[in-house]
C-alpha cells in the first residue's frame, strides 16, 4: 500500500505532467488539422475539369449502352435465324434506317 506522502506525489506528478502535456498535445491536433484543411483545398480549374469528365463520362455511358442494344439484336436475330424462322424486318430500338 501507497502512504499518504506516496498518493500525493503520484497525483502531484500526474497533475504537472498533464499541465505539461496538454497544451503540446493541443498544438499538435490543431496542426494537423490545418494540415488535413490545407490539403482538401483543390487547385484552380480542377472543378471545372471535374465537370468536363462527369459529362465525357456520360456520352461513353450512352454510347456503351447503344453499342449492347446493338449486340441483343444482332443475337437474337441471330439466334432466330439457327432456328429457322423468319427473319424480321425491323430495326433494333433507336437505330438508324
Amino acid at each position: 500500500m501507497m502512504g499518504p506522502g506516496e498518493t500525493i506525489g503520484a497525483v502531484a506528478t500526474l497533475v504537472v505532467f498533464g499541465s505539461i502535456m496538454y497544451p503540446f498535445a493541443r498544438a499538435v491536433s490543431r496542426k494537423i488539422e490545418a494540415d488535413t484543411a490545407r490539403r482538401t483545398v483543390l487547385p484552380d480549374g480542377t472543378a471545372e475539369r471535374i465537370a468536363r469528365m462527369e459529362t465525357a463520362l456520360e456520352s461513353v455511358a450512352l454510347e456503351v449502352e447503344r453499342i449492347s442494344e446493338g449486340q441483343r439484336f444482332v443475337t437474337k436475330l441471330l439466334a432466330e435465324q439457327r432456328d429457322g424462322r423468319q427473319l424480321p424486318r425491323q430495326l433494333p430500338p433507336g437505330g438508324a434506317s
